[in-house]
């Protein structure tokens, strides 16, 4: 699993690289199938449960499951992009919300409270902890921010196949849910908006926007336990946004 992530990794770095106004998700998503594909790996998403594309492109107001089409980023827009690989029959899985261009000092200040939300859920990710320890860290972070913490969208185990058990939400009390155990390995996932929770899925049975219009971010990490404390499998090795 540790390679599966490495790949994601790598493909996150190259979409961060090549994120600007003017560009497609279309052309991001052909940038990221032929990465994961350059190394030995095929894309985790591409066809899983009929979706039809490498990456999740989810642009503004998207919270999730964006599909890439031909339209141009442009400049202040924030983008998630989530990338899973499989490699040798285990799956990798992480994303980013990045910045096109300048963008606003909401939007920089939404990407930075995701991300730090989602960094404070992994130290929670010990042996000995319940799941929803994970759970209740991220709401507390995210809310004494002033933004929400989206509802019934989760993380989740993660291995041979790309959705396993356990469910993990990013809201609710401590102290729930199954103990952690060294050897397992979950997606860490925030999804986190400006304004209200509630969301909707569109016509296309994928996209996921926020319902009263306002600004989302993600950030992933697929997360081992160990002995030894949370092992990032896919770790950037650098900063982040």
């Amino acid at each position: 699993m540790r390679e599966a992530g490495q790949i994601v990794a790598d493909t996150l770095r190259l979409m961060r690289s090549s994120v600007r106004p003017g560009i497609s998700t279309n052309e991001l998503d052909k940038l990221a199938e032929e990465n994961i594909r350059r190394h030995g790996a095929t894309p985790s998403y591409k066809g899983y449960r009929g979706f039809p594309a490498s990456i999740c492109a989810s642009v503004n107001t998207v919270i999730v499951h964006g599909i890439p089409d031909d339209t141009p980023l442009k400049e202040g827009d924030i983008i998630s992009v989530d990338v899973g690989a499989k490699f040798r029959g285990f799956h990798g899985d992480a994303t980013l919300t990045l910045a096109v261009g300048e963008i606003s000092d909401e939007a920089t200040r939404l990407m930075q409270v995701c991300r730090t939300a989602l960094y404070a859920g992994i130290d929670r990710t010990r042996a000995g902890n319940r799941l929803t320890d994970i759970s209740a860290t991220i709401q507390k972070e995210v809310e004494s921010a002033g933004f929400s913490v989206v509802r019934d969208l989760y993380g989740h185990g993660i291995g041979s196949n790309l959705h396993e058990e356990p469910l993990l939400p990013h809201y609710g009390d401590p102290g729930q849910g199954p103990r952690l155990r060294p050897g397992m390995v979950l997606t860490i996932e925030p999804m986190i908006a400006v304004g209200d929770p509630a969301w909707e899925t569109l016509s296309d049975n994928w996209t996921v926007v926020t319902l009263d219009g306002s600004l989302s971010a993600q950030f992933e990490h697929t997360v081992a336990i160990t002995d030894n404390g949370p092992e990032i499998l896919t770790d950037l090795g650098e900063e982040e946004s």
